[in-house]
């Protein structure tokens, strides 16, 4: 259930399993486009494992491109941007992966504007009420295994697994991403550049071939109260008195932009990810969120993961997810962990926190100008 990343590459591993994947997509068409995704390394050995490197197009600029962090008087000053971590990640949109995926798919079955809205699990198969959007109709049909690949609020895992609230962490922060139509002025067309201050910050993800995309994100202690009138307008009020121009440019670029993502931050905890013939996948089932740079990586992965285990064990489902589950978890949990460590590099909780996150930057922007030059230095001395 779902044509997303996770729900695509899972057609794919179960098809590469022997399994005849059926995809059910409530929206009316696919989607295109999308914010800024760094593709880990795990993530692009499981884009091979399916079969999508190939189609996969990355738009990571030279070197990783300037990253230039504001000081709170807005000077630039020499940054590391996301592309600067360990691992060196590829740089894409969503949409770049979800247009690998669908090439991928080509000849998997899809059935868009259709929704589940009953799943009973027989021991023998699942039977599923669908709804057609457009008509409204329901009609049943079985599947021998459901995937629940349908995002952070799944459908499949309320269905099956209870109420939103039971497995949702609230992180008491908000994003908003959007695709910018052209660079902040001053700035050359690949830069980077963050805006980071106690509560509530930018940043701005260059690429080598298109305009950046924007995250806009802040902290509150009242996450309900941020989704009551305009969003635009809301942003405006949360970054009052933060008056540099990459802000002001992101907030005007904000009013133009023909679509934004705009929601709350949350990671999804469960002791199981699959019940019988149902299995959870992606965001559905662990969502990393935003700020853990690992969202794409592990969908790509748990889908290949998948695929594996049910080749392993063709006889047997209930070995072949438990096997998955035991191998994917730990990594799993351990980002799910790192993912706080890193929300205060995108936001610092507190003027403190901003301070230290300051000074860790800097040390890792010499850190990484020393692995830089002595590189450099290596393949001078061997021409």
């Amino acid at each position: 259930m779902g044509l997303g990343i996770a729900g695509m590459a899972a057609a794919i591993g179960l098809r590469e399993a022997g399994w005849t994947p059926v995809i059910v997509e409530r929206a009316p068409e696919r989607r295109r486009g999308g914010y800024f995704v760094g593709l880990m390394p795990k993530g692009r050995q499981a884009a091979v494992d399916l079969g999508i490197d190939g189609h996969l197009h990355t738009r990571n600029p030279p070197d990783g491109g300037n990253a230039w962090s504001l000081t709170r008087r807005g000077d630039r000053e020499p940054g590391v941007g996301f592309l600067h971590q360990p691992g060196d990640p590829a740089a894409v949109l969503r949409g770049d992966i979800e247009a690998a995926l669908w090439q991928g798919i080509s000849g998997v079955e899809v059935r868009f504007a259709t929704t589940p809205v009953e799943l009973v699990d027989t021991g023998a198969d699942v039977q599923v009420d669908l709804e057609d959007a457009g008509t409204g109709a329901r009609y049943p049909e079985s599947f021998d295994l459901v995937v629940g690949a349908d995002g952070l609020r799944s459908g499949v895992r309320r269905l099956v697994f209870g109420p939103h609230e039971d497995h949702m962490t609230t992180w008491n922060a908000m994003i908003c991403a959007f695709q910018l139509q052209e660079q902040v002025s001053s700035f050359a067309a690949a830069d980077s550049i963050i805006s980071a201050r106690a509560g509530r910050a930018v940043w701005v993800f260059g690429l080598a071939d298109r305009a950046p995309t924007v995250l806009l994100t802040y902290r509150t202690d009242d996450v309900a109260g941020q989704f009551t009138g305009s969003p635009v307008q809301r942003l405006r009020t949360v970054f009052s008195g933060m008056d540099d121009p990459v802000v002001r440019y992101a907030l005007d670029a904000l009013d133009a932009a023909p679509e934004f993502l705009f929601d709350s931050v949350h990671q999804v905890r469960m002791p199981r990810w699959s019940s019988g013939r149902v299995v959870l996948l992606g965001d559905a089932a662990w969502c990393l969120n935003l700020y853990s740079g690992m969202g794409a990586t592990s969908a790509l992965l748990g889908a290949a993961d998948l695929g594996r285990a049910l080749r392993a064990n063709p006889d047997d489902l209930e070995a072949a997810l438990a096997a998955w589950e035991s191998r994917l978890r730990p990594l799993i949990r351990k980002h799910q962990r790192i993912a706080r460590v890193k929300q205060q590099m995108f936001v610092p909780s507190s003027r403190p926190v901003e301070a230290l996150r300051s000074v860790v930057l800097r040390l890792a922007r010499r850190a990484r100008d020393r692995r830089l030059a002595k590189c450099a230095g290596t393949r001078l001395s061997v021409d």
